[in-house]
């Protein structure tokens, strides 16, 4: 199916390319979340008149979340999580922890945007992680993970 992207999508392009990509990706995916719109004459048409507007918008999403990130550059977040005496945690530290301590603190994170390659924390310790405010824009941030008995 040929779409036209209303914003930059990892992987695929960036905002008013016409891009082919399998159906189901458009249709349950790209357009319900307003990512992307079909290709028709009458959509690319109507993307020509509004480029500049939908340009602008972008751009000011992306300053935006480059402000948030300069907050969150450097900021350690302290989770308490039961452990054993070896430093091994009972459970692990997720996504969703991280992003509900940062909540706590006063920022505004989704749970989807604390990016953890390693998976899950299991030990006691400082870890770092990154942050995807934009496709474009990463904050870099130290868990630190303190044990209790």
């Amino acid at each position: 199916m040929q779409i036209i992207l209303m914003e930059k999508v990892v992987n695929l392009g960036t905002l008013g390319d016409v891009v082919k990509v399998k159906n189901g990706y458009a249709r349950n995916f790209l357009i319900p979340q307003g990512k992307a719109k079909r290709a028709t004459e009458a959509n690319v048409a109507d993307f020509a008149v509004r480029r500049v507007a939908l340009e602008a918008a972008e751009h000011a999403k992306v300053a935006e979340a480059q402000a948030r990130a300069e907050k969150l550059n450097g900021l350690t977040v302290q989770i308490s999580q039961k452990a054993g005496v070896d430093g091994k945690l009972f459970g692990s530290v997720t996504n969703a922890d991280i992003a509900a301590a940062l909540v706590a603190l006063g920022f505004a994170v989704d749970k989807a945007q604390v990016r953890m390659p390693a998976g899950h924390i299991k030990t006691i310790g400082d870890h770092p992680f990154t942050i995807g405010l934009h496709t474009d824009v990463v904050a870099n941030i130290t868990v630190s993970v303190l044990g209790e008995h």
